[in-house]
């Protein structure tokens, strides 16, 4: 099922279930836009973070407990890693290259289980790059605020044009 368009790609959304998606701004300045697809799927848009990027930069894709994640583009995994978020809780990110974008890249993160190795060739809608699913974490995130309880967990998605210079403090703020 289509999540919408961002840039010059069409983004999947990775999971086959879903009880809402929340758009917010993502943080990297080079984050672009997503255009929603109508799909029928309750969408809305979160309260403003203040960070300067459009308001549908990020989508917070609530989805059911340990169902894996797809990868939502055709294209090459450039970075899949664990990594600290918000300076404490361990997750997991998936960044992938889409066909004909060089240098562009669908991120996301809050994923859990065996993700695929950098260079792995991902086919959108069908490879599973998340074998656990979205990563619960153990706070209140915003679109909780919006989700039966309780909670499931979401995974962030947000396509960012790289040639845009990260002009943020480097450490993520730790």
């Amino acid at each position: 099922m289509p999540l919408g368009m961002a840039g010059q790609t069409w983004l999947s959304i990775p999971s086959a279930r879903v009880e809402i998606i929340g758009f917010h701004e993502a943080s990297h300045p080079g984050s672009q836009a997503i255009n929603a697809a109508a799909t029928g799927l309750e969408m809305m848009v979160l309260e403003s973070r203040g960070r300067g990027t459009p308001s549908r930069s990020a989508a917070d894709i609530v989805v059911p407990p340990g169902e894996p994640l797809r990868s939502p583009v055709t294209g090459t995994v450039v970075a899949a890693k664990t990594y600290v978020l918000y300076c404490q809780y361990q997750d997991k990110l998936v960044y992938i290259e889409p066909d004909g974008l060089p240098g562009w890249e669908v991120r996301l993160f809050h994923v859990s289980g065996e993700i695929p190795a950098v260079g792995t060739r991902v086919i959108g809608g069908e490879t599973v790059i998340a074998s656990g699913g979205a990563n619960p974490l153990p706070f209140e995130s915003q679109i909780d605020k919006f989700t039966a309880e309780p909670s499931w967990a979401h995974v962030h998605v947000e396509v960012v044009d790289t040639s845009v210079p990260d002009d943020r403090a480097p450490g993520g703020g730790c």
